[in-house]
C-alpha cells in the first residue's frame, strides 16, 4: 500500500501561484511514477501531469508552460508548482501513484485531494 496526503491548496486570484505537495508513505516511493489529477465542479476527473521515477515529465496541453511537476525522493514528496492560474484551474487536485509511465488514468493509489479555487 501507498498512502498519499496532499496539501497546499487554497484560494488565489487569477494570475497567481500555488504549490501543491503530496507526501507519500508505505511502499518505496522511488518505485513509483507520480501524477496529479483534478476534478472541476460538474466535470470528470482529468489528468494534469506525471513524473517518472527518473524525473521525466508529461503534461496535459492546457497546463504546459504554467505548471511544473517535480519530486524529491529523499522526502518522499511530489510537488505541483502552478503559475499563471486561471479560474478554469479551479478544482480538487489529487495525487496518484502507479508503476506505469506515462499513464493518464487508472492509477493504483490515490490521495484524498486538496481544493484549489482561482478567483477572477
Amino acid at each position: 500500500q501507498v498512502q498519499l496526503v496532499e496539501s497546499g491548496g487554497g484560494l488565489v486570484q487569477a494570475g497567481g501561484s500555488l504549490r501543491l505537495s503530496c507526501a507519500a508513505s508505505g511502499r518505496t516511493f522511488n518505485d513509483y511514477a507520480m501524477a496529479w489529477f483534478r476534478r472541476a465542479p460538474g466535470k470528470e476527473r482529468e489528468f494534469v501531469a506525471a513524473i517518472s521515477r527518473y524525473g521525466s515529465t508529461y503534461y496535459v496541453n492546457s497546463v504546459k508552460g504554467r505548471f511544473t511537476i517535480s519530486r524529491d525522493n529523499a522526502k518522499n514528496t511530489v510537488y505541483l508548482q502552478m503559475n499563471s492560474l486561471k479560474p478554469e484551474d479551479t478544482a480538487v487536485y489529487y495525487c496518484a501513484a502507479d508503476k506505469r509511465f506515462p499513464a493518464t488514468r487508472a492509477y493504483d493509489y490515490w490521495g484524498q485531494g486538496t481544493h484549489v479555487t482561482v478567483s477572477s
